[in-house]
């Protein structure tokens, strides 16, 4: 993984929490968020869902357990996935870190998830197809092609209880960080396209959909690496 900067790095995990919380329901916004990452304080304008609270901070150290792991070229293995869905559930469920347990089901979906049986053999076949594939691929528009279909295969598997959205997030980007991308931060306001692109298993029009982030977000990283423009003013940090 490529070196950035503390700036750069605490503003992909404030957009990254917000956002993908967001998608989930979360209702603390992007101001509050940066209160809570980076100030260690929740607002006291409203009264906030410790919940959602929890759902933000342990954003923080999931993300920063992922750079860890990076640091150490710790390749993606099905104790890596386990680790970032403990983190990401702390507090918030009692098995985290654990494949579900009993059958679960994606509101609104036309297929049916993984089984109870089935999901450990599926999330070992899926972790070792996906290294396997980025290690042989040879442009970075064949990685994001991988990394888009491994996502959505993660979703439809849906391996835990609760948390499947924002760990299949986090471990997506995982992939593309070790990669030396810039990460993928889906934006809450286009939720709706990402969840049918998800349900449509449309893995072309997902890469596509990654494209296009993903310029985004190489061009921001080059605004922070301008010696002119080290802070972006948190208004702009959508």
């Amino acid at each position: 993984m490529k070196q950035w900067s503390k700036e750069y790095l605490d503003d992909i995990l404030v957009r990254m929490a917000h956002h993908s919380s967001a998608i989930e329901g979360n209702t603390i916004t992007l101001a509050e968020t940066i209160s809570i990452i980076l100030h260690n304080q929740v607002s006291s304008n409203r009264s906030l869902d410790l919940r959602e609270v929890y759902e933000i901070k342990n954003h923080e150290q999931a993300f920063h357990y992922v750079l860890k792991a990076l640091a150490h070229n710790e390749p993606l293995q099905l104790h890596t996935v386990k680790e970032i869905h403990s983190l990401l559930m702390d507090r918030l469920q009692y098995d985290r870190g654990q494949f579900k347990s009993v059958e679960n089901a994606i509101v609104g979906a036309d297929f049916m998830t993984a089984s109870v049986q089935e999901t450990p053999l599926l999330m070992q076949q899926w972790v070792d197809n996906l290294n396997y594939r980025l290690d042989n691929a040879t442009s970075s528009k064949e990685k994001w092609s991988i990394i888009a279909e491994a996502h959505i295969a993660f979703e439809r598997i849906h391996p835990f209880a609760d948390g499947n959205g924002r760990t299949g997030r986090m471990v997506m980007n995982y992939s593309l960080l070790q990669h030396d991308f810039e990460p993928l931060i889906i934006n809450s306001n286009d939720k709706a396209t990402y969840l049918r692109l998800l349900s449509e298993q449309d893995v072309t029009q997902f890469t596509l959909f990654m494209e296009k982030m993903l310029a985004e977000e190489q061009e921001r990283h080059r605004r922070f690496q301008n010696k002119e423009n080290k802070q972006i003013p948190p208004e702009t940090m959508e």
